[in-house]
């Protein structure tokens, strides 16, 4: 298929959902014309047609949070199309990550049974978040705020510490305690992603790009 094959509606638009390549989060619903998908993907960034402005506009271009697009697919009516991207900050002109943060309903059972499906995806962003927010808040007695307050020597101390429990566990073949000791890890890594005022996006499209890189040659 080409992009010629592209339906758009009678105003020459056509719905572009925006999910995250790394965690299948949907981060927002905007519009293409065939000018900004040829140039989505001339440039490998997201261009959408702004409906209110009535011109296009390139996502990022005064924020820096810009998208590189992975993929771009359509359904299969080819009416609508899904851009998979590894975003460079939130998507959303309120700062968040996502456009759809707000929660109209919720069947607790069924966000039950999946919860296992769909955390494991979003659990790192959420967790950036709110290490994020404890950096900038300090709230007190929290430990978070305990290791800021202390320090990158602190901090990479008890990353030392982690480590070590992550080598001790799976030489003893503990599962259990393999489990645990790696979510510490990765907690405090991320403490000290954050101290860096790195993102952990960028350590994703690292992975991405080698894994890309591996595809290719394979």
């Amino acid at each position: 298929m080409t992009i010629e094959s592209i339906k758009y509606d009678e105003k020459g638009l056509v719905p572009a959902i925006v999910q995250d390549a790394s965690t299948k989060e949907v981060l927002t619903l905007a519009y293409m014309n065939e000018e900004s998908l040829k140039k989505s993907i001339e440039t490998g960034e997201t261009w959408f047609f702004s409906r209110s402005r009535q011109e296009l506009w390139h996502k990022g271009e005064t924020s820096g949070n810009t998208q590189r697009i992975i993929q771009i697919k359509y359904d299969c009516d080819q009416d609508a199309l899904v851009v998979l991207v590894l975003p460079n900050g939130p998507a959303c002109h309120k700062g968040t990550t996502s456009c759809f943060e707000e929660t109209l309903y919720e069947e607790k059972s069924a966000i039950d049974e999946v919860e296992g499906d769909i955390q494991p995806a979003e659990i790192l962003t959420k967790l950036e978040e709110l290490i994020k927010e404890r950096e900038e808040t300090r709230p007190e007695g929290a430990y978070t705020t305990y290791l800021f307050e202390k320090g990158v020597d602190k901090i990479l101390k008890k990353v030392g510490e982690e480590a070590s429990e992550v080598i001790i566990a799976a030489k003893n073949r503990d599962k259990e305690e393999l489990k645990w000791e790696t979510a510490d890890l990765l907690y405090h890594v991320m403490v000290l992603l954050r101290e860096q005022d790195l993102a952990f996006d960028e350590v994703l499209k690292v992975l991405a790009k080698r894994h890309e890189e591996k595809s290719k040659q394979e």
